[in-house]
């Protein structure tokens, strides 16, 4: 999954970009500053997000997402971009070949770009 990293006054104009890459967060910008930044948004600490669908049944507040996780990357990236004057916006990686069937929604949505994420960071079987 890749986040793209933006100015608020200017949306079609992509500053930077994070890449996860199953446990492993890649940063590229083309001004030296814009990296620095870029690399405070995604440092490797805990953040604090406040997503009811990350509680756990039967709890209520915000959830401490340790890093290491797809879920810490986008979280991270949702919460701090803002405070560095940023916005960020999500783009899948791959070429799509395992997607989302609305038809077969047994796994939740969350879960199911967690497993998209994982075969598409996973060598090819031989």
């Amino acid at each position: 999954m890749r986040a793209e990293f933006f100015r608020p006054e200017s949306p079609d104009q992509v500053v930077a970009e994070a890449t996860w890459e199953g446990g492993r967060v890649r940063v590229h910008a083309g001004e030296p500053e814009v990296a620095a930044t870029l690399r405070r948004i995604v440092r490797p600490v805990a953040v604090l997000a406040e997503d009811p669908s990350l509680e756990p049944p039967g709890t209520a507040g915000p959830v401490v997402l340790p890093p290491g996780s797809l879920s810490w990357f986008q979280a991270a990236a949702r919460t701090r971009a803002g405070a560095e004057g940023l916005r960020v916006r999500f783009v899948p990686s791959g070429d799509g070949a395992i997607g989302w069937d609305p038809a077969g929604a047994y796994r939740p949505f969350p879960e199911a770009v967690v497993r998209m994420e994982r075969a598409e960071s996973s060598p090819p079987a031989p």
